[in-house]
């Protein structure tokens, strides 16, 4: 499995670290791409530590020529959220992502923040959603939800205190339910 993270600045350290690390365990090859100015490849995340990506969201699009040839060359879309997500937000480019992963049916795994971006792409209408808080008046549907929602080719959760639960239903979304409790049971959860 291939999985294209996006994140920018000012990304929830732990809603990225503990999901990568938990698809990372059960075979994913991640690709993390930064949505930054000039190129950057070294982001920083809310808590001030720092995460080297392996590219930049402009070069794939570059060389995969556009959203949807991205969405051809991985099998599911991670979103980690914390404040960068609001300039994701404005750049545009990760909605237009989540719209081609959608379009193709592949999994989308959006936490805290970021499934305001699957809202701006069109995909929550109808759709059992979390989402922290501070989304509830775009997204009211997250209110009533639990620490993660599955709806379809759709994963989202609330937030930092919830990663490490999402990731593992993250895993099993991609892997099925032996490898996502096998993981389990190998981090002592």
């Amino acid at each position: 499995m291939k999985v294209l993270t996006i994140m920018t600045h000012g990304f929830e350290e732990t809603e990225a670290v503990a999901p990568l690390d938990l698809l990372h365990r059960a075979g994913v090859q991640n690709t993390l791409a930064a949505v930054a100015s000039k190129g950057e490849t070294l982001l920083k995340g809310r808590s001030d530590l720092f995460l080297k990506t392996d590219t930049t969201l402009d070069a794939l699009l570059e060389s995969h020529r556009s959203a949807e040839g991205i969405a051809d060359a991985f099998d599911a879309l991670f979103i980690p959220g914390g404040p960068g997500t609001w300039t994701l937000l404005d750049d545009g480019k990760a909605v237009e992502l989540a719209k081609a992963f959608d379009a193709q049916n592949k999994p989308i795994a959006a936490i805290c923040a970021a499934p305001l971006i699957l809202n701006a792409a069109g995909l929550l209408d109808g759709k059992r959603v979390s989402a922290h808080s501070c989304t509830w008046k775009e997204i009211p549907a997250a209110q009533a939800s639990g620490p993660y929602a599955l709806d379809g080719n759709l994963l989202t959760s609330r937030g930092a205190g919830t990663a490490f639960a999402f990731g593992l239903a993250f895993v099993e979304m991609l892997y099925g339910k032996t490898v996502a409790e096998k993981l389990a049971a190998d981090t002592m959860l």
